[in-house]
């Protein structure tokens, strides 16, 4: 086939000995696709040549072409030419390509090859990111590339200097596809961005499929972590409306929220310009643990995430009954017994002082018991304990979601302290199967079926770690007003 443009009329350059130069020895040109490299079926095709202001004539030679492309310098502009290749691009303008330029002192060393691959000649494979495509600094991720045929693999990513070249793909039983994985790490800012993967047959180097699905990797951990807070409070009732604020210092650009289901990381992080992220009203598939991100360093660079906050939805079920035994008037250095009633089966149960400083006492029944009642016994009693109590109750399938609160019951302390300060007693909780009471044997009180006294589980346990207000995870929330 013919050169596009030929070399009529340009005349024939030879080597003078007397100007000290041997052909070959200018600067090396540099060789580049107007579009890129890896260019789409059918379309045209231009690559520039740019050597020096003293060029007359450049070159571009083909490989296994015995004829190059040849183009006198324009006046206005003899330190580059372009050379229209193709107005359609096809397998047979692929290969390795270079430039050179020739002045009157000689000839110019050639440039860098430079490879044109053509992409859309068959079906796109598929890209995964292994284990998420959010990955922490430092950190290492697969990118594996699928394909029903079998071939080499291509990673591209937008921007980036060129591909990378996998090895032969291996068959993948489990998933039934020819898979051929990129190993990235340990990562850092600079790996974030858009990636395609390319499959190509092996006798064929040059022609590869149509691009995969574009997947985006974020790198987590470039920067302190913000610290995310609940307005008015994580603790709500269903309808009302909740706002999640992330807050970073020094400030961000931009800002994700994720609710990750356990210990996985998130598959995106979707940033928006401000730091509120308004949640309601409130249903139950708000309730779960959230945490936040934000971004400084680029579209794909975000910091560590902050301290894990959980919403809490209370109305999912119907509302217990809270009583005190004896009752709620207490002598000081006394016992006192707060039973929590429910009208359907629990296996949690919460009780709660309003305006205290520590989390709700959280009773687990054991194992895959349930109860309609739990006892949570406060004593000996001091001034610490005077307060108003709700319970609530809950499944620890779904922990996020309680029941409506109970009615208020006030707990009252009478007399003084008879020994020097100390800290108040401690709680425990009894559960109870049934609704029925009396006295037991022994003075107490005691339900229908079997009873077993449980320790409570206090701060340490996952479902009080509180964020409010910037306390990152501190103290509980404000507390609800209620009605009704």
């Amino acid at each position: 086939c013919a050169p596009i443009l030929g070399t009529e009329g340009l005349g024939t350059w030879s080597w003078d000995p007397a100007s000290g130069f041997l052909p070959g020895t200018l600067p090396r040109p540099s060789l580049r696709a107007e579009s890129g490299s890896v260019i789409a079926l059918g379309s045209p095709v231009t690559l520039w040549c740019q050597g020096s202001l003293q060029a007359e004539v450049y070159r571009v030679y083909k490989e296994g072409s015995p004829q190059p492309w040849e183009v006198r310098a324009q006046q206005d502009s003899r330190h580059k030419a372009d050379f229209p290749i193709t107005m359609s691009m096809s397998s047979y303008h692929t290969g390795q390509y270079w430039c050179v330029y020739q002045t009157p002192l000689g000839l110019s060393q050639p440039s860098e090859p430079l490879t044109l691959v053509l992409t859309g000649m068959f079906p796109a494979p598929s890209l995964s990111a292994q284990p998420s495509p959010v990955v922490a600094s430092g950190g290492n991720v697969s990118l594996s590339c699928g394909s029903h045929r079998v071939g080499t693999a291509h990673l591209l990513k937008e921007g980036g200097a060129g591909p990378l070249h996998s090895p032969e793909a291996r068959f993948s039983r489990g998933a039934g596809v020819w898979q051929a994985t990129f190993l990235l790490g340990p990562v850092d800012s600079t790996h974030g961005g858009i990636y395609r993967c390319y499959r190509a047959d092996t006798n064929y180097p040059h022609v590869w499929s149509l691009p995969s699905d574009s997947l985006e990797l974020q790198v987590t951990g470039e920067g302190p972590s913000p610290s995310l807070s609940a307005l008015p409070a994580s603790l709500l009732l269903l309808g009302q409306t909740l706002t999640l604020r992330c807050h970073c210092e020094p400030s961000c650009d931009r800002y994700a929220l994720t609710r990750p289901e356990g210990d996985t990381s998130p598959q995106h992080l979707a940033g928006q310009p401000s730091p509120d992220f308004l949640l309601g009203p409130v249903s139950g598939s708000h309730g779960g643990r959230y945490r936040c991100y934000g971004g400084r360093q680029g579209p794909y660079a975000w910091s560590a995430p902050s301290n894990p906050l959980d919403v809490l939805v209370a109305g999912m079920y119907r509302k217990p009954s809270l009583q005190a035994q004896p009752g709620p008037s207490v002598p000081w250095g006394a016992m006192v017994a707060l039973r929590c009633g429910s009208q359907e089966a629990m296996d949690t149960f919460l009780l709660h002082r309003e305006g205290s400083g520590a989390p709700p006492q959280h009773l687990r029944v054991p194992g895959q018991e349930i109860a309609a009642q739990s006892m949570f016994t406060l004593g000996p009693v001091t001034s610490a304990h005077r307060g108003t109590y709700r319970c609530y109750g809950a499944h620890s399938t779904n922990p996020y979601l309680w029941s409506w609160p109970s009615d208020p019951l006030q707990v009252e302390v009478s007399g003084e302290d008879p020994s020097p300060p100390g800290h108040p007693g401690q709680c425990r909780a009894v559960p109870r199967r049934g609704l029925a009471w009396g006295r037991g044997p022994g003075g107490g009180h005691q339900g229908v079926g079997n009873s077993r006294r449980l320790q409570t589980q206090g701060p340490s346990h996952p479902l009080w770690r509180w964020g409010l207000d910037g306390s990152a995870g501190r103290g509980p929330p404000p507390e609800p007003e209620w009605s009704g």
